[in-house]
């Protein structure tokens, strides 16, 4: 008996197994999902279902879509059982269906991958990268220092080589002096002479440059090159005597003391190119520029008759507005000091007013004809003679206004300039510039045309 009960447990076992593998078999396939994409169609294939020849393979694609019976999926898909329709779906996988897309495809995706890399990854790739040691020890950047310096020679080596060479680096005191040397020596052409005076101009322009020049005995040798017989060297001269003692007073007191004045009013008195004449016009302005002295000389030597026969020369219109420009500057520099050292202590404002108050310049630029010659400028079509030459009458204005007023070319020129500024000051306007250029020249005209009458 309790051998036929053992049996039948037996047999009631084997049943079960049985029913649970059968179950298990019938079910598998219907809610497997495969993440590494394997192929469906082996399943169906071990169970003979489908014929091989009905086979076909199904394109993934961003999307779910219905997978039919039979098709196979490539590898790396995604598929999932859809629980509302019953039905398997499959789309491309994010990484391995990237060889599925197409290149436009391809890249988008990739671009939305490599958003995902957060800078802590970045990092540790870049460690990665430049190698694990990313602190290396003292020990080793002075090695590095070391091997680095070992490959290039230091200064005091470089020196020596180019002491050896000639080849050290010059001071500008040093090329002053060869040029003087060379200026000097007596198998120097013209045109080397030339060449060196340029090559003055150009250093003489720093402050120390130019006195150093002076220091070195240089002024002497450029003031005297204004009366060499070459025009070219006497250009020259005067336009590295001009440089030199531009904003230089010390400069400016070396050159009055070697005569430069009277030379530079004998190269504008005298018959020469009217090149000349400008780089000579250029130096007189820097050296009369805030030196009172300067100037009482140079009224003292009928500088402003040399300038009234010059302005009237025949071809020297170009000279007119440096000409006007210089005696505009002089007026206006002797009144400010006029107003400002008088009642000044004293000190260097008091001192000039003292050398201001040597000559009378206004009286004199009335006497010698000024008043008249002035507002010739004023039939340029130039806007900058014109305004220049406002600027002249303006100031000329308490010794000139009854000649002003006798002078109907002039009365004529006013009226027709103030129309034509009106329309391009409301040019200006109308662009937004308030404070233009032609609004400026309107004013002057609107001010002049007032004090005349």
């Amino acid at each position: 008996m309790q051998k036929r009960n053992s049996v039948f447990a037996l047999l009631i076992w084997y049943i079960c197994i049985h029913l649970v593998c059968a179950h298990t078999e019938k079910f598998s396939t219907a809610l497997t999902i495969k993440e590494d994409g394997e192929d469906f169609s082996k399943e169906e294939k071990a169970h003979g279902t489908q014929d091989p020849e009905d086979l076909e393979v199904f394109h993934p694609t961003n999307e779910w879509r219905t997978l039919k019976p039979g098709q196979a999926v490539p590898a790396g898909s995604h598929v999932r059982l859809n629980l509302q329709t019953g039905q398997r779906e499959a789309k491309l996988g994010e990484e391995k269906g990237l060889k599925y897309l197409r290149d436009g495809q391809r890249q988008e995706l990739m671009n939305k991958q490599a958003a995902f890399f957060s800078t802590q990854k970045l990092k540790e790739a870049l460690k990665k990268f430049k190698g694990e040691d990313d602190n290396p020890s003292k020990k080793d950047l002075g090695q590095a220092e070391e091997s680095v310096r070992s490959q290039f020679r230091s200064v005091d080596d470089l020196k020596r080589d180019m002491e050896a060479l000639d080849f050290l680096m010059e001071t500008d005191i040093q090329i002053m002096r060869k040029l003087l040397s060379q200026f000097n020596s007596t198998g120097s052409t013209v045109d080397q002479r030339v060449t060196v005076l340029l090559d003055l101009e150009y250093l003489v322009h720093q402050v120390d440059n130019a006195q150093n020049l002076v220091s070195m005995g240089g002024m002497k040798l450029v003031t005297d090159a204004l009366n060499n017989t070459d025009v070219r060297l006497k250009e020259s001269a005067a336009f590295v005597l001009g440089s030199a003692i531009s904003s230089n007073p010390s400069v400016q007191v070396e050159a009055l003391e070697s005569g430069a004045l009277q030379k530079l009013l004998n190269l504008l008195a005298t018959p020469h190119p009217v090149s000349v004449k400008k780089k000579a016009l250029f130096a007189l302005a820097c050296l009369l520029h805030h030196f009172p002295f300067a100037q009482s000389q140079f009224v003292k030597l009928g500088g402003l008759q040399v300038l009234g026969e010059l302005f009237q020369m025949p071809g020297a219109d170009a000279l007119h507005v440096r000409i006007v420009t210089l005696l505009y500057d002089m007026i206006t520099e002797k009144e400010l000091i006029s107003q400002t050292g008088k009642d000044a202590v004293r000190d260097s404002s008091h001192q000039d007013y003292l050398q201001y108050a040597e000559y009378s310049l206004l009286p004199m630029l009335a006497e010698q004809g000024w008043c008249t010659l002035v507002p010739e400028l004023l039939v340029s079509p130039e806007h900058d003679r014109r305004e220049k030459a406002l600027h002249a009458l303006l100031a000329m204005m308490t010794h000139c206004q009854a000649q002003y007023q006798q002078n109907p070319s002039l009365a004529t020129s006013l009226s027709i300039l103030q129309k034509e500024y009106q329309k391009l000051a409301l040019t200006e306007e109308t662009l937004g510039e308030e404070d233009g250029y032609f609004g400026e020249i309107l004013a002057l005209l609107d001010s002049l045309v007032q004090k005349m009458h």
